[in-house]
């Protein structure tokens, strides 16, 4: 279980990905991985094709980034396992962020 955090060449985009269970022994390094990076670029891509596991704490770290983000960037969350797309789809997360498989 684990947060990679990736800035692109261009700075245009960051990649956060989620490797594991997204549960709430994540929070403080899912924070701390967008939290600490100033210039946020135009897009965040959250990579879920990693994880395994997603719960109601993981859905609110990404309200939380929804947040933190703003109009600034569009989030897009990437690739979600289909365990995690059905959490998705059942909290109407489809309906908030974009997400591409």
């Amino acid at each position: 279980m684990s947060v990679i955090f990736e800035r692109s060449e261009n700075g245009e985009e960051i990649t956060v990905s989620v490797e594991g269970r997204f549960d709430y022994r994540l929070y403080e390094s899912f924070k701390a991985s967008y939290s600490d990076v100033g210039d946020i670029g135009r897009q965040v891509n959250v990579d879920l094709s990693s994880t395994e596991y997603m719960d109601s704490s993981a859905l609110g770290m990404l309200l939380m980034l929804r947040e933190h983000v703003g109009r600034a960037a569009k989030i897009l969350l990437k690739n979600p396992t289909p365990d995690v797309m059905r959490v998705l789809t059942i909290a109407n997360f489809d309906k908030l962020f974009a997400i591409e498989s």
